[in-house]
């Protein structure tokens, strides 16, 4: 595959963006690879600048559930384009998309909006401390919540690949004393910490209901039950992070697929239809201490932007119409049945949650972050230069998550899963 004209671009950007990239997991360098380069994207492929095409199931790491380019989203988009683009003042389109979450979601009463994963992640995290007037917040290794220090510590995504611990260089020691790491779905581990002395000092438990950052990981029949008893007994606040499922496995996203009642949740992703933005979410009475009703302090210049909420709107009444869900998983399973029937015999497995999935090599299932230490690597980086050099662009780590979107076609999904089970016999 000729990709000089990205290669060029690549080195051009070294010179003035650190690694070439503005997030590092694009650099490929862990492939070894010069990286993807992209120009366009038309439902499920992007084109990348040298002209090659290729079915993408990272979709902006799930954030595309309706595919690039849809054309309510940049139809609604440009309407409000020529209104401006940005105003740091209230405006009414800020008003419907908080009606139309809060409609959506039981567990939300309230919602106040950012634009990041990062920022919703660290929004809820003081905000549990501001309204329990505790200092400690538990996360689960391998759970990633944007880069935001107190919970950059044994996270997933592309920090699993900085540091075996995945805190980040720059991070003040004191900055995370207060942020307890447990394993996931180990609910003796849980339990043993809120019997302790430290259960008095909890303020928050956050986690992603389903993992997408160290590949998709489900929770353990009655894990959530157990921290939500928990939590409620204690009286800290238990924080979904739904910035990947919030409305990628449902409707309600994971709490609404599990029957979990969160006391926050943090959004993202698909609610912009593609433009940055996320949310935190939930009880009123924890809401209300957020400035200015309350002494808990969060702002921005474009939280609430109004194209990102005119993106975000035209996808959720996409999402609500009769039967989307039903067809979007009808699509996953297209490609994962066969997949996981290919595996059946092979060292490795397939884990899916609704229209989220990926491939792990090495292993045969994956509960934590303590199973990905068997991941074959190798096998990896050969499957992905496999995929790419035949038109098909998977999240480029061992560890991510993959995405269908409702504009992906039959003749792609066939296409691609008959280019896996190739390499999967061949080489597996």
């Amino acid at each position: 595959m000729q990709r000089s004209k990205s290669k060029a671009i690549y080195d051009r950007a070294c010179g003035v963006i650190p690694g070439g990239v503005n997030s590092p997991v694009r650099s490929f360098r862990h492939l070894r690879m010069a990286p993807l380069i992209v120009e366009s994207g038309k439902g499920g492929r992007i084109w990348d600048v040298d002209g090659h095409s290729y079915i993408d199931f990272c979709c902006s790491w799930g954030a595309l559930i309706l595919g690039h380019a849809h054309p309510a989203v940049i139809r609604g988009a440009s309407e409000q384009m020529q209104k401006g683009t940005s105003f740091g003042i209230a405006t009414e389109i800020e008003l419907d998309m908080a009606s139309r979450v809060v409609h959506l979601m039981p567990s939300i009463e309230k919602i106040r909006f950012v634009s990041s994963g990062t920022e919703a992640g660290m929004t809820a995290m003081r905000l549990a401390r501001g309204v329990t007037e505790r200092p400690k917040i538990v996360k689960f290794t391998g759970h990633y919540h944007g880069h935001s220090d107190a919970l950059l510590i044994q996270a997933g995504s592309g920090a699993m690949k900085i540091n075996p611990l995945a805190t980040s260089k720059g991070v003040n020691p004191n900055t995370i004393a207060d942020t307890i790491c447990l394993p996931f779905n180990d609910f003796e581990a849980v339990r043993s910490l809120f019997r302790s002395e430290e259960g008095a000092r909890i303020a928050g438990v956050i986690l992603e209901p389903v993992t997408g950052n160290m590949g998709v990981v489900l929770p353990e029949d009655g894990f959530l039950e157990c921290l939500r008893e928990l939590t409620a007994r204690n009286g800290s606040l238990l924080i979904f992070d739904e910035v990947i499922t919030g409305f990628r496995l449902g409707i309600r996203g994971a709490q609404g697929l599990y029957g979990i009642d969160p006391d926050l949740t943090c959004l993202g992703k698909v609610i912009g239809g593609g433009f940055p933005v996320a949310a935190v979410g939930g009880k009123a009475k924890f809401l209300d201490h957020l400035a200015p009703l309350g002494s808990v302090y969060q702002a921005g210049t474009l939280s609430g932007n109004p194209v990102a909420m005119r993106g975000g709107l035209e996808t959720l009444a996409i999402l609500e119409k009769e039967g989307f869900y039903e067809e979007l998983h009808r699509k996953a399973e297209a490609m994962t049945a066969p997949l996981r029937h290919a595996l059946r015999n092979k060292n490795g497995c397939l884990q899916q949650a609704g229209s989220m999935f990926n491939l792990f090599f090495g292993v045969k299932k994956v509960r934590c972050k303590e199973d990905l230490k068997q991941l074959d690597e190798e096998m990896f980086i050969r499957f992905f230069h496999y995929l790419f050099e035949r038109g098909i662009y998977i999240s480029p780590s061992s560890h991510e998550a993959w995405f269908m979107t409702a504009a992906h076609t039959d003749v792609e999904i066939a296409t691609a899963v008959g280019t896996m089970i190739e390499f999967i016999e061949k080489y597996v």
